[in-house]
């Protein structure tokens, strides 16, 4: 497998995260109003417990958009590698 290969599979593999994303934004958006309804519709409505689902599906969709957006890993170099191995080296 060439480098190519694994920039062509790293970058389909976040164009599916990104894919992904947006999918699971807009499942969150109608869920929220789903929600959000019940709750307005609700008597009396008291305190807004929507918001602890906002809260939670909110960490899911935060964290799936930092693997979707977020930072590229770009694995390890062999110049991180050949630096890594010149410290043990010098420890013995």
């Amino acid at each position: 497998m060439t480098d190519q290969d694994d920039i062509r599979k790293a970058a389909v593999s976040r164009l599916k995260a990104q894919s992904a994303f947006w999918r699971l934004l807009i499942t969150f958006a109608i869920l929220w109003v789903v929600m959000i309804v019940i709750w307005a519709l609700g008597s009396p409505r008291g305190f807004f417990w929507p918001a602890w689902v906002i809260f939670g599906t909110g960490i899911a969709l935060a964290f799936t958009g930092i693997n979707a957006f977020g930072p590229r890993n770009k694995g390890i170099s062999q110049a991180k590698i050949d630096e890594e191995m010149k410290k043990f080296d010098s420890d013995s």
